[in-house]
């Protein structure tokens, strides 16, 4: 998720999480960021993007950015009341119904293995299985994107086995190539950008995920089917 507000600041809890409720943040002056309560899964998406068509149609808001399990809404000006704003946010989260977007499916031809993977042998280590059955655990799965954001086209995908959940690094790897096939956590993705990553990389990708001439630019959309075809698995 990236957005930006008139003052940069720390978030600043004003509506604390308790069990099955909502927390909701300030982040700046007119930003409101609400966390759905539970699990992170399917469920929990479908209501926030169901939320984010309700506030849409806010006549106060300049900007709605669903990210994962989240909602960020900002504001056109900064309200005199923000207790208002956080009360409007959660009778619209506790009424929010499900809502699936028609995503399209989209196959992305994947070199396991190979000079990008450096990260699988800490992945098997982790998890206890072969590089085989990792290579095979991941492509094997579909999956769904949930948001786009840290950078431009990058898609969060869930619907990743847990038996090759890999936490992120504690001291990310300085260089990652753009395409990079990662595992962070419960998440699976493809690197946008060339760079610092704290992501675990077991592949890679040539298909061109962003745009900037193209309309959309980005490949991925929200509620979208990932699929990863093992094009060549180098081991």
């Amino acid at each position: 998720m990236i957005a930006t507000s008139n003052t940069v600041t720390s978030p600043r809890e004003i509506v604390p999480a308790s069990k099955g409720r909502a927390r909701i943040s300030c982040i700046g002056t007119r930003s409101f960021l609400l966390e759905a309560p539970g699990e992170f899964d399917l469920p929990a998406q479908r209501r926030i993007w169901a939320l984010a068509q309700t506030v849409k149609g806010w006549t106060d808001v300049a900007e709605v950015i669903p990210g994962m399990t989240n909602l960020l809404a900002i504001l056109r000006e900064t309200p005199e009341d923000p207790e208002l704003v956080t009360g409007r946010l959660l009778e619209a989260w506790n009424n929010a119904q499900s809502l699936d977007l028609a995503g399209k499916v989209i196959e992305i031809p994947v070199h396991y293995g190979g000079a990008y993977a450096i990260d699988l042998p800490a992945i098997c280590d982790f998890c206890g299985l072969s590089d085989r059955e990792v290579v095979r655990i991941h492509y094997e799965a579909s999956y769904r994107v949930f948001a786009l954001g840290s950078a431009p086209g990058f898609g969060y995908l869930h619907g990743l086995d847990p038996r090759i959940y890999m936490p992120r690094k504690t001291v990310p790897s300085l260089r990652m190539e753009k395409g990079s096939v990662t595992i962070g956590g419960m998440q699976t993705g493809v690197a946008m950008l060339t760079g610092p990553n704290g992501w675990n990389s077991l592949g890679h990708a040539e298909l061109q995920m962003f745009d900037p001439t193209a309309a959309p630019p980005a490949l991925m959309a929200p509620g979208d089917i990932i699929r990863f075809l093992p094009a060549r698995i180098e081991l």
